[in-house]
Formats: C-alpha cells, sequence, structure tokens
C-alpha cells in the first residue's frame, strides 16, 4: 500500500525532513514525510491523508518514515462498537457534572491559561511549555482544516478541559487535549476522549483518529485501552489484536 495517496500524490509536492532523535523512543532516529495544508482542498486532503495514517500540526500533515523503526502505528476508534469498559464506566459516572461545547478554532485567553498550567505541570521541560499566546493561537488556529475545539466545562469551577478537533468526512481526528492537572481524579484526559466518542455516537459518524499509538511509549500506549482499536497496516484498517 502507498503511504501516499495516488489521488493526490501527483498534485501535491512532498518532503522528506533531515533525520532528528525520536521523542518517544530513545535511541532512535526519527525522519517524517510531510506536505502543506493549504489550496481549496485542504480539508478533503487533510481528510485523504488522516484515513492514510497521517497527522497534522499547524498548516503541516505528516507520517514518520523512520528508516530503522516502525514504531509508530495509526489508531483510530470505531464509535459505533465502541464499548467502555469497568474504568472508563466509572470516569464517565465521575464526570457526569461536565458539559461539553464545541466552538470554533478560535483561540482564547482561558484555553491559554489551562494550556499553560497543563504544560508547566505534564511537559515542563518540553518545548510546548514554553509557548507564548502567539505561539497557542497559531496552533489552534494555523491551516485550512476543518477545525473546532472541543471544551469540558463545569457550572461552577469553568473550563477544565480541551481537545483541538478536525472534522472529517467520516468523523474526528483528535489533534491535541489539554486539561487541568489538578483535578486528577476525574481522569479528564480519558474523559474528553470518551466525550468525543459519544458526540460521534450522536452524529452516527464513524471514527476517531487518535494519531500514534506507540506500545513503547508510555505517553501513547495509553490509546490501547479504548477497544475496540482499528490500527492501519499494509493491507489497510484491521483490529488491533487484544492484550497489545
Amino acid at each position: 500500500m502507498s503511504i501516499i495517496p495516488p489521488h493526490f500524490a501527483g498534485l501535491r509536492r512532498f518532503y522528506r525532513s533531515m533525520p532528528s532523535p525520536c521523542p518517544y523512543i530513545p535511541g532512535q532516529v526519527e525522519r517524517k514525510l510531510f506536505t502543506r495544508l493549504d489550496g481549496a482542498d485542504a480539508p478533503e486532503l487533510n481528510a485523504t491523508l488522516t484515513r492514510a495514517g497521517f497527522r497534522r500540526s499547524h498548516d503541516i500533515v505528516y507520517r514518520p518514515v523512520c528508516p530503522a523503526c516502525q514504531a509508530c502505528v495509526p489508531v483510530r476508534i470505531p464509535a459505533a462498537l465502541f464499548e467502555p469498559n469497568r474504568t472508563q464506566k466509572r470516569i464517565l459516572k465521575r464526570n457526569a457534572d461536565l458539559l461539553m461545547i464545541e466552538r470554533p478554532a478560535i483561540a482564547s485567553d482561558e484555553q491559554y491559561e489551562l494550556f499553560s498550567a497543563y504544560q508547566r505541570d505534564r511537559h515542563a521541560d518540553g518545548d510546548m511549555a514554553r509557548m507564548s499566546f502567539l505561539d497557542f493561537r497559531a496552533m489552534i488556529q494555523d491551516g485550512a482544516a476543518d477545525s473546532r475545539v472541543l471544551e469540558l466545562r463545569h457550572p461552577r469551577d469553568g473550563l477544565l478541559g480541551a481537545m483541538l478537533v478536525d472534522t472529517l468526512t467520516d468523523g474526528l481526528s483528535a489533534v491535541y487535549s489539554f486539561f487541568d492537572p489538578t483535578a486528577q481524579r476525574r481522569s479528564l484526559g480519558t474523559f474528553i476522549v470518551l466525550a468525543a466518542i459519544e458526540l460521534l455516537e450522536k452524529r452516527q459518524s464513524p471514527f476517531l483518529y487518535l494519531g500514534y499509538w506507540i506500545a513503547r511509549s508510555r505517553k501513547m500506549s495509553y490509546k490501547s485501552g479504548f477497544r475496540p482499536l482499528q490500527a492501519l497496516g499494509p493491507t489497510g484498517w484491521i483490529a488491533l489484536e487484544p492484550g497489545l
């Protein structure tokens, strides 16, 4: 199976990044295949490339093409088939007092304050912890994708979590999420994924794309907790085997 969908192979220029250290697996080298997301066909391009295992960041869509590693596995949740496990049912019950509100992808000061608090607590040594409001606004608003921000709100405490998503022809792609790091009991990282699945079920829309599952990375391995989960392989999208 070709990495680049044939429909766009002759219409878009794709580039390979220079080798750089992998941010997820120590000792590995990362390279990416990427193209710009612009023009009138940008939403279609984003949807098609997402189905082909690409991810979006700002106005770039990319996919790992690492020379000696295939650890990054694109995964998606089929919303209609999803069944929350016992822990996820408790998380849903624990957060029944929250509302999920869908907003245009326009950055706000409130979102930036929450994003900054999340970065300081979870990723203090990363580049994103040093992002200014202008950087944050670019992350939310750059790119010609059909994007939205899903906000988790409490009637008294205000904004507790948010997820930037791209609207696709066959569902949603979760681009980035952040949440109140002090509300640990709520498990907001899991809950916002569950809330997005419920939104898709109401819309009768098929898939929530979660990006890359990396079994050897603790930051990415959590995605296998959502079942059933589909993974993109050489023959297309197939069910990820239980226990992986």
